[in-house]
């Protein structure tokens, strides 16, 4: 029987595809590699920010960390807030937290970032910790963001009773390898077939759906 629960932020709280997508559109034009297509930057919703541009630019370890650093130029003003919560998550959220869970938020985006999110949706009463990225490109492995989240929260050695919600494989996969079960929502950034591929626990097609599995 779960007890906690660990919520990925982008693409199963918020959909802040656009807010992420023109920051590193804004990074990738900065240096020198204009992407004029938005769809084609959908693969940065999710993974480490610094390993999706060496992969997606074909760049260097430094040159990525430059785009970073452009990345967030544009984000901590404007992206951030091109952002808007996926219907009902308030009211779920706030039914799990009357019917005694304990929730937290396990991103691979910037923890200050991510308080600043919660902040601004005002939905941060809710969660009894939130754990992201460092600024510094540390802690950027879902597997590491998840095992920090219950390291603060004293459940390493309680993992049975730990459910994992996410959009993308990298929250499954971080999840799996912490050995706790992940429910991959439908909605968000990650494909049916890459989340199938992953193996969660459930595919459910609205937040809502939590409550008729817990």
């Amino acid at each position: 029987m779960y007890k906690t629960i660990l919520f990925d932020l982008d693409g199963t709280l918020t959909e802040s595809g656009e807010g992420i997508m023109k920051s590193v559109q804004y990074a990738l034009e900065k240096i020198g590699k204009r992407e004029d297509n938005l769809d084609n930057l959908r693969v940065f919703i999710g993974p480490p920010l610094l390993e999706q541009f060496i992969s997606y630019a074909s760049i260097d370890k430094e040159t990525a960390k430059l785009c970073v650093k452009y990345f967030r130029e544009r984000f901590s003003t404007k992206g951030i807030f091109e952002n808007k919560l996926y219907p009902n998550v308030e009211y779920v959220l706030k039914t799990l937290k009357d019917k005694g869970y304990l929730l937290a938020v396990s991103s691979s985006k910037p923890e200050f970032f991510v308080l600043q999110i919660l902040e601004y949706f005002n939905i941060k009463k809710y969660f009894d910790e939130v754990v992201g990225s460092t600024l510094d490109e540390k802690r950027t492995a879902k597997s590491e963001v998840i095992y920090e989240t219950l390291n603060r929260m004293n459940l390493l050695n309680n993992r049975e009773y730990v459910l994992m919600v996410g959009d993308r494989k990298h929250d499954i996969i971080g999840a799996n390898s912490q050995d706790i079960d992940c429910l991959a929502v439908s909605y968000g950034y990650g494909s049916i077939s890459e989340l199938k591929n992953s193996k969660p626990l459930k595919i459910i097609n609205s937040i809502d759906e939590i409550l008729e599995i817990l």
